[in-house]
């Protein structure tokens, strides 16, 4: 078999009769699973899926996406999610180039396409595997867990959590989509007869925002033990805010070419160092570059991206992958990531870091969110702009750009702002940063 059958690898030897998810409808035991799960994947058999060859799956984490996925393991079939919340032209792009996986394939993920069109990236069986031994020994994972099905299948990690689950023996909760208001009533009444009390959860920041804001300043629930925040920066007063209510967080930084994590930082680490995202997972290698780029290494590296015309390598001939992500590593090899070369915005020949300036910008305690850009200028080369979000509706931006005076030099000093009520965002929940220029160019 060219795909590990996740379902079979983690639910035979188990009580049958254990509940192993849970769903808007109610529990399933190991062997109801296994059984939804058969039935599943014959019906693909019948769809026209072919052992070892992509299949291309619309899903959500929700019971049915989780059926699907495990069902397209179970066929043999090579599953490649499709986020629900795609436009007909993004889901068009994201299918160029599904006419054939390479051997061992585990699963075919999009990259987000923040920068550029989507590229399908092959995810090998080995490289899953090995990712599972590696977060199970950073969080010390024991099978005892509940995880909260809180990203979608299509978003890497939302994926790995959902077979990282079922390999370690854990258990799911799959309520469906999950908008905050449904998340703050899962976590305020966390144990209910049809349903365990969550005990780890997955967040991107944007997630992690929302539900403090909706939790209102009150404690962490006493049965989470800890929620992964990655899949983008998460902003240092955001990570310090849920830190001091009690949250257990614990920081990772990925990327789909990894299995989702390089490092991570477990809970009593962030404690101790908000900005940090952890030692490098074990195996896991990564140098610098002479510009700080970050270049990563390991098992759990992709086997390449899936074009029309073969596999194109990501990795140089020592298996090097290029991140793109700029960052430091201190003598116990803790990582901090500090930006993104793309983003970078050279202004008047000083390199200004989108990064900085952001969180300097959300400082200010009537705004909420932003993002930064570098738009084209015959004066400076390039020019800083700023789109922010606002806590309140009345929002003073002379007093914003005061703000921003007493802190950052002239070159880092936005030049244009724009106020919304949102960020745009991709699938993943990333800041798409393509979005944010074109709508500052507009002005």
């Amino acid at each position: 078999m060219s795909v590990l059958d996740v379902a079979g690898a983690g639910l035979r030897g188990r009580d049958p009769q254990r509940p192993v998810l849970y769903t808007a409808s109610g529990r399933v035991t190991s062997a109801g699973l296994l059984d939804i799960v058969d039935q599943r994947a014959r019906e693909l058999g019948v769809q026209g899926a072919r052992p070892e060859q992509p299949c291309p799956v619309v899903t959500a984490p929700d019971a049915d996406g989780i059926v699907t996925l495990l069902a397209s393991w179970r066929a043999d079939v090579v599953p490649a999610p499709l986020n629900a919340g795609l436009t007909g032209p993004e889901r068009d792009a994201a299918m160029e180039g599904l006419a054939w996986a390479p051997p061992g394939t585990q699963a075919i993920l999009w990259t987000s396409g923040t920068s550029g069109r989507p590229r399908g990236v092959a995810l090998g069986r080995e490289g899953l595997e090995a990712h599972v031994r590696a977060v199970s020994a950073r969080l010390a994972l024991d099978g005892s867990e509940v995880w909260l099905a809180s990203l979608s299948p299509a978003h890497v990690g939302g994926l790995a959590l959902i077979a990282r689950a079922l390999l370690t023996g854990a258990t799911l909760v799959a309520p469906g989509v999950l908008d905050t208001r449904a998340l703050v009533r899962l976590l305020r009444h966390p144990e209910t007869p049809d349903r365990p009390a969550v005990t780890h959860l997955s967040l991107v920041p944007t997630q992690l925002d929302r539900l403090l804001h909706a939790w209102g300043g009150n404690p962490a629930p006493e049965a989470v033990r800890c929620v992964l925040v990655g899949g983008a920066r998460a902003p240092a007063d955001l990570v310090q805010a849920a830190v001091e209510l009690g949250w257990p967080v614990a920081l990772t930084y990925g990327m789909t070419e990894m299995w989702s994590q390089v490092a991570t930082a477990p809970p009593e680490q962030v404690r101790r160092q908000p900005g940090a995202v952890g030692r490098p997972l074990p195996g896991v290698e990564v140098r610098f570059g002479e510009d700080g780029a970050l270049w990563v290494r390991g098992p759990s590296q992709a086997l390449g991206y899936v074009t029309s015309e073969g596999l194109s390598p990501i990795a140089d001939e020592e298996g090097w992958y290029w991140t793109g992500d700029l960052g430091a590593q201190d003598s116990e090899g803790v990582l901090t990531i500090t930006g993104r070369g793309s983003d970078r915005i050279v202004s008047g020949g000083v390199n200004v870091d989108p990064l900085e300036v952001e969180e300097v910008i959300r400082a200010h305690p009537a705004v909420r969110d932003a993002a930064v850009v570098g738009l084209p200028s015959e004066e400076w080369g390039e020019r800083v702009a700023a789109l922010v979000v606002p806590v309140w509706d009345s929002f003073d931006l002379a007093e914003v750009e005061r703000w921003i005076r007493a802190r950052l030099s002239g070159p880092k000093r936005p030049k244009l702002w724009k106020v919304e009520r949102e960020l745009p965002r991709n699938a993943n929940g990333k800041v798409d940063r393509a979005s944010v220029r074109a709508r500052l160019s507009s002005r």
